[in-house]
């Protein structure tokens, strides 16, 4: 997949994620230690500065990105709530767009 297509792609997640809004059931919701509130807000900030920069991140972004795929994945198979489930996968999958695509840089 080209960086293009990537961007592409994770714009339409992104449309996707900001139209679905946050699952209600999650607020104040912690999984080892992880504020589901703030593993979105963090996430969602690194990917909505990588796509407003054409797929690029800076060093300290790429971190805390890293860092939340990481709690992502803890954290997602602990998610009950199919809707809250989803809404976090989509995340994921926007994340690892993310990720990849600014490590091929």
């Amino acid at each position: 997949m080209t960086r293009s297509e990537q961007i592409r792609d994770a714009a339409r997640l992104w449309q996707e994620h900001l139209d679905a809004g946050f699952p209600a059931g999650l607020r104040g919701v912690e999984f080892e230690g992880i504020d589901m509130v703030m593993l979105d807000a963090d996430t969602a900030g690194c990917v909505c500065t990588w796509l407003n920069n054409g797929g690029a991140l800076d060093p300290e972004r790429r971190r805390i990105l890293q860092t939340r795929l990481e709690d992502l994945a803890r954290v997602i198979p602990q998610i009950s709530a199919p809707s809250g489930r989803q809404y976090y996968q989509r995340l994921h999958r926007l994340a690892l767009l993310a990720s990849s695509a600014s490590d091929a840089k």
